[in-house]
């Protein structure tokens, strides 16, 4: 039975390899980080929707979006939080609570966000987004979310 998981797992990573760049790959699969300042979204101001970027599952909302110095996307709070995992990472010597989707690592989320929004930055790897502008929201399949952005 765990040379069968063993298997899958192995496939799931080649598909994965070919569909996502190196950097999103990293992000996604091997729990990365990417530059701050030099990424695609985090200076992004139109209006839409952040897919993650292997599913399409509709994750944030630009609504939602500010820019919190960091130099990566942040948001005061996800479009559905049911959505998402939240795990405890050491990695850096203290305790933060990475984020996740069902397939991959976003980023981290800490309580250090806007005060009048909640008090929640999720600070999300842009490698682990897919952007859709308000314009092609409707024909991309989140025609029903076109209402939630101001």
């Amino acid at each position: 039975m765990a040379i069968v998981i063993l298997i899958l797992i192995k496939l799931k990573e080649g598909d994965l390899m070919k569909n996502l760049t190196p950097l999103q790959f990293k992000v996604t699969q091997k729990n990365g980080t990417e530059e701050p300042f030099n990424n695609e979204y985090y200076n992004n101001e139109t209006k839409g929707i952040y897919v993650d970027i292997i599913s399409g599952e509709p994750l944030f909302l630009s609504s939602d979006k500010y820019d919190s110095g960091s130099g990566w996307p942040s948001f005061t709070k996800p479009i559905d939080t049911k959505k998402l995992k939240y795990l405890k990472d050491n990695s850096l010597l203290r305790e933060r609570v990475e984020v996740r989707s069902k397939n991959c690592h976003l980023g981290h989320v800490f309580e250090d966000g806007p005060q009048d929004k909640g008090g929640m930055r999720y600070c999300i790897n842009s490698a682990a987004l897919r952007f859709i502008p308000l314009e092609d929201m409707d024909k991309e399949g989140y025609g029903e979310l076109v209402n939630l952005i101001k």
